[in-house]
C-alpha cells in the first residue's frame, strides 16, 4: 500500500481524490492549509518527512481569479511558490508530484482545442501565477512531475457554477447566462479518477511525465451548460436566456475559448475524460439541490 498526500484538503477536488485513492486500496493523507502551508518550506518538508508519500497531489491553490488582479503577489505565493516548494521536497524524497493547473495559462483566443504543448500566454494575474507553478514543477521534476490542467470544475463538495445554477433555478423566473465563452464542464470525480490513474502510471513507469489536460470531452458555453442543468431539473430550458461577457464585466478577463485537447493521455495508456453531457448526467443525482 502506497501513501498519497493530498494538499488543499478542504476543497471539492481534494475530497474526490481522497475517495478515489481509497477506492484504489491506497492510503490517503489529506491536509488542509492549516495542516500544510505549501508556501512554507519547513511545513512542506515536515509533512513529507512524517508521511513519506509515494505521490503528492497538489490541489491547493489561490482560486479567487478577480482578487488576484489586485493581490498578485499573494496569489503567486500560493500558485507559484507553493508548487516550487512541493517540487523541491519531492525531488529530495523521490515522490511523484501531480500538480493541478488551469486553462487560464492560455490566451483564450484560439479556434481549435489547445494542445498540451501549445504556447502559453496568460492574460490575467491568476493565469500568470498558475503558469509560474507549472514551470517550477516541470523544471525541478523533469521525470516525476506532472501538470494536469483543468477547467470549469463542479462537484458535490464545494461551491461551483453548476450548484449555483441549481439554486437559482428555484428562485429566478429567468436567468441571463453568458453564451460567448466556450469550455468543458468537468466533474471533479472524473478528474480525480484520471489523477489517480496517472499517479499509478507514474509509479509503474508507464506514464511519461509532463503536461496533461484533465477536462471533459466535447464543449459548450455557460448558457448551454445551464440549459442542460434546467433540463435535468425538469425545468423549462427556455427560462435560460443568452447574454454576453460584456454584460458581466469583472476585474480579470475570462478566456473566450477554454477548450483543451487530450492527445497526451494516449502516451500514458489512459482514456481521456468522457463527454461533458454524459458526465453531468452521471453526476447530477449526487449534487445537492438546495
Amino acid at each position: 500500500m502506497s501513501t498519497w498526500l493530498i494538499t488543499g484538503g478542504a476543497g471539492m477536488l481534494a475530497q474526490d481524490v481522497e475517495a478515489r485513492v481509497q477506492a484504489a486500496g491506497q492510503r490517503a493523507v489529506v491536509l488542509s492549509r492549516k495542516e500544510l502551508d505549501i508556501t512554507d518550506p519547513a511545513s512542506v518538508a515536515a509533512a513529507l518527512a512524517e508521511h513519506a508519500p509515494a505521490v503528492v497531489v497538489n490541489c491547493a491553490a489561490w482560486t479567487a481569479v478577480d482578487d488576484a488582479e489586485e493581490q498578485e503577489a499573494a496569489a503567486l505565493a500560493v500558485n507559484g511558490d507553493g508548487p516550487r516548494r512541493l517540487a523541491e521536497a519531492c525531488r529530495e524524497t523521490g515522490a511523484v508530484l501531480l500538480h493541478v493547473s488551469t486553462d487560464y495559462v492560455f490566451a483564450g483566443d484560439a479556434t481549435a482545442p489547445y494542445a498540451e504543448d501549445a504556447p502559453t500566454a496568460p492574460r490575467s494575474a491568476y493565469g500568470r501565477t498558475k503558469l509560474a507553478g507549472e514551470e517550477a514543477v516541470l523544471e525541478l521534476l523533469p521525470d516525476t512531475g506532472y501538470v494536469v490542467r483543468t477547467a470549469w470544475l463542479y462537484g458535490a463538495g464545494g461551491g461551483n457554477f453548476v450548484r449555483t445554477m441549481i439554486r437559482l433555478e428555484g428562485v429566478k423566473d429567468t436567468l441571463d447566462v453568458v453564451d460567448d465563452q466556450r469550455g468543458q464542464p468537468t466533474w471533479t470525480a472524473d478528474l480525480a479518477d484520471r489523477l489517480v490513474r496517472l499517479g499509478e502510471g507514474a509509479l509503474a513507469g508507464t506514464a511519461p511525465a509532463g503536461v496533461y489536460h484533465g477536462t471533459s470531452s466535447g464543449e459548450t458555453t455557460w448558457f448551454g451548460l445551464t440549459r442542460r442543468i434546467f433540463e435535468l431539473l425538469g425545468a423549462d430550458p427556455e427560462r435560460v436566456r443568452p447574454t454576453t461577457s460584456e454584460a458581466f464585466k469583472r476585474p480579470a478577463p475570462r478566456p473566450a475559448y477554454s477548450v483543451l485537447g487530450h492527445d497526451r493521455w494516449q502516451a500514458a495508456g489512459i482514456d481521456p475524460i468522457r463527454d461533458w453531457r454524459e458526465a453531468l448526467d452521471a453526476a447530477f443525482p449526487a449534487l445537492p439541490k438546495d
